[in-house]
């Protein structure tokens, strides 16, 4: 097995026989000086009818502006639904983000936990998005095949995603929410995966990502199977290539009743080197996907989006920590006692 990325991996893949076929793009960024970041995020599920749309905007006064929707797609043609486009200008170098439409203004971004609270009781406004982004790292991850570049044919129908790369950019634009808007010069990452995806597949997993200029950053991947199975790993950014992280712990400070991460280390080992990173969370927002499982069980999962500020080696960083958990007796399957 080898693992396969391509230019046209860029674009739109053909839309496969399974139900739960997901093809998404996803981009996060923060701008220090601006003190204004979030994510967007277009999952086209074409077989099931409807594509996820997210847009998240942390804003410097501490709300978040917020918007997701379900809007009906029949192909996956494009990355081009309720507001929301991705472009590729140029493959692994420059790739265009809009939004144009309704954001809901969260004064207290906790109240997400319950959307039809937040999304009926908060003030709405409109949101206008333009950003350009370029790459600044080389490409991680891609599409495993077999070695002589055919598919694979296990059944993969109850997983996570099968094609998956990421990258840290750099981004350039503005943010409009309501009467502010703001020019934006700042740090990310992006990814595109595709393939058969249930939120309900893994246990739970960390996903940090960091930026710390145009020069350095890190990705952590830790991801918990029920069986106990563990998979780490990640990147670290510097000197214009990635080192591939094989090792890494993640130790977390957890913050009120629902139980959201707060502070975080961060151990990394790539090639011969040891890394540690400290996290503070600035603004959190708790998302949530629900799924019924065949036998008439509610699967619940958590998604907590926690825009954190990053300090290593006497630098300081932004970027988003991603803490999935399945939700079981009301508790985050992965928060330690």
């Amino acid at each position: 097995m080898r693992i396969r990325l391509d230019h046209a991996d860029e674009y739109m893949h053909s839309l496969e026989e399974a139900t739960n076929f997901n093809e998404s793009m996803y981009f996060n960024v923060y701008d220090p000086i601006a003190q204004m970041g979030g994510f967007f995020r277009l999952g086209n599920r074409a077989n099931e009818g409807y594509a996820e749309m997210t847009t998240c905007l942390y804003l410097p006064d501490g709300r978040v502006a917020f918007m997701f929707d379900r809007p009906k797609i029949t192909t996956n043609d494009a990355f081009d639904a309720a507001g929301m486009r991705f472009d590729v200008v140029k493959p692994f170098e420059s790739l265009k983000v809009t939004y144009s439409g309704r954001a809901v203004l969260l004064d207290d971004p906790l109240v997400m936990a319950n959307p039809r609270r937040a999304f009926t009781e908060s003030p709405w406004t409109e949101v206008e998005a333009t950003l350009d982004y370029r790459g600044l790292s080389p490409m991680m991850g891609g599409e495993p095949v077999n070695d002589d570049g055919t598919a694979l044919t296990e059944d993969l129908s109850g997983g996570f995603a099968r094609g998956h790369y990421e990258q840290h950019v750099g981004a350039r634009g503005s943010i409009r929410v309501g009467d502010e808007e703001w020019e934006i010069d700042g740090y990310g990452l992006r990814d595109h995966s595709w393939g058969p995806r249930y939120w309900q597949a893994p246990y739970y997993y960390r996903w940090l990502t960091m930026n710390f200029g145009d020069d350095a950053g890190f990705m952590i991947s830790y991801i918990a199977s029920a069986d106990g199975g563990v998979r780490m790993g990640g990147v670290v950014y510097e000197d214009g290539a990635y080192t591939h992280i094989h090792q890494c712990e993640i130790e977390t400070e957890w913050e009120g009743n629902d139980i959201y991460h707060r502070r975080i280390v961060a151990k990394a080992k790539a090639g011969d080197r040891e890394y540690e990173i400290t996290g503070e969370v600035m603004s959190l927002v708790p998302l949530r996907n629900r799924r019924v499982a065949p036998d008439g069980e509610q699967l619940v999962t958590r998604i907590s989006e926690g825009m954190t500020r990053w300090t290593w080696n006497g630098r300081t960083g932004y970027g988003l920590s991603e803490y999935l958990d399945q939700i079981v007796d009301g508790r985050p399957v992965g928060a330690k006692a």
